[in-house]
C-alpha cells in the first residue's frame, strides 16, 4: 500500500522540486554518483512507488522518500566534512553488510550522517575524507578532477630500474591503460628484502597500487594514505579525525578546478 494518497507524477524535468538523486545526497545517503546506483538499484521508493530514475523529481516537503524501508529526513543536515585516519580493517562504505565501517568507527562520535569520499581498502590505513556536502563529494570523485594522493607502501622483493620503470610506466589494468604514477624509493632494507615506496597518483582505480606492483613482481606489505591534494597526514594515528574547515575546503575545490582547467587546455 502505498505510504500516503499522494502518487509521484510521471517523470517531467519542468516539474517543481529536485532529483531524487541530488535529495540523497544532500542527506549523506551517498556521493551523488553512490545515489544514483541506490536508486538504480530499486531500493528507493517516493510515496509507496518504487522509482529506479535518479532525474525523477520530488518535493522532499510533501513526498515520503525512503531508502530500504527507512524514511528519509526532510530536512537536511549541517553540512560537515572531516579528515579521518582510516584503520586497517575497516571498510569503505555507508552500508555494513559486509562488515565494520568507517561510519561506524564514527557513529557514537559524530551525529551527522557523512559518507566516505573515495575509498581505501580494507586491507589499507591513512587519510580519507568523510563529508555530507554533496557539492564536494561529486568535485572530490569525479574522475575530471584529479587530486593528488600519495601513499606510502612497503613491499617485498627485489627493486631495481627495469621493475621501476614498469611502476612509472602506462601499465594496462583491468583492461584500461592507467596515467602514468609518480614513483619513488624512500628506503630499502636489506635484511629482509624489503623498500618503502612512494607512489603519487592522480586517479584512483580498484586497488590499483596493489594491481601494479603485482605486475611488477613485488607484493604489497603495508599501504597508507599520506597526502590528499593539500592535506597531509601529519601526527595522526589510526582512528583520529578533524574538522576540515571553510578553508581547508576552499583549497581542495579550487585545486580541483585548477586542475580541470589544466586538462582541457
Amino acid at each position: 500500500m502505498p505510504d500516503n494518497t499522494r502518487i509521484p507524477a510521471k517523470n517531467n524535468p519542468a516539474d517543481n522540486g529536485e532529483r531524487l538523486q541530488n535529495v540523497l545526497a544532500q542527506r549523506g545517503v551517498a556521493s551523488r554518483r553512490g545515489a544514483a546506483d541506490i536508486i538504480k538499484s530499486g531500493v528507493v521508493t517516493v510515496n509507496g512507488a518504487r522509482i529506479m530514475q535518479p532525474g525523477h523529481r520530488v518535493d522532499i516537503k510533501h513526498d515520503t522518500v525512503k531508502v530500504d524501508g527507512v524514511v528519509l529526513d526532510p530536512k537536511c543536515e549541517p553540512k560537515r566534512t572531516i579528515l579521518l585516519y582510516k584503520p586497517r580493517g575497516l571498510i569503505c562504505s555507508a552500508a555494513n553488510s559486509q562488515g565494520t565501517t568507517v561510519c561506524d568507527l564514527l557513529r557514537q562520535q559524530i551525529p551527522e550522517k557523512l559518507v566516505p569520499v573515495g575509498r581505501l581498502d580494507k586491507d589499507s590505513e591513512g587519510l580519507l575524507i568523510m563529508s555530507n556536502d554533496g557539492e564536494l563529494i561529486n568535485i572530490l570523485t569525479h574522475p575530471r578532477y584529479g587530486h593528488k594522493k600519495t601513499y606510502n607502501v612497503w613491499v617485498s622483493g627485489a627493486i631495481d630500474k627495469n621493475k621501476l620503470a614498469t611502476l612509472r610506466s602506462r601499465m594496462e589494468i583491468d583492461g584500461y591503460v592507467i596515467k602514468p604514477v609518480q614513483v619513488e624509493i624512500i628506503k630499502i632494507n636489506p635484511r629482509d628484502n624489503t623498500v618503502k615506496l612512494a607512489f603519487t597518483l592522480s586517479e584512483g582505480r580498484n586497488r590499483q597500487i596493489r594491481k601494479m606492483c603485482e605486475l611488477a613482481d613485488l607484493r604489497v606489505i603495508s599501504l597508507q594514505r599520506i597526502r590528499i591534494g593539500a592535506l597531509r597526514i601529519g601526527r595522526m594515528k589510526p582512528g583520529d579525525w578533524r574538522e576540515l574547515h571553510e578553508n581547508d575546503i576552499t583549497t581542495l575545490k579550487r585545486q580541483a578546478f585548477c586542475i580541470d582547467s589544466k586538462d582541457h587546455k
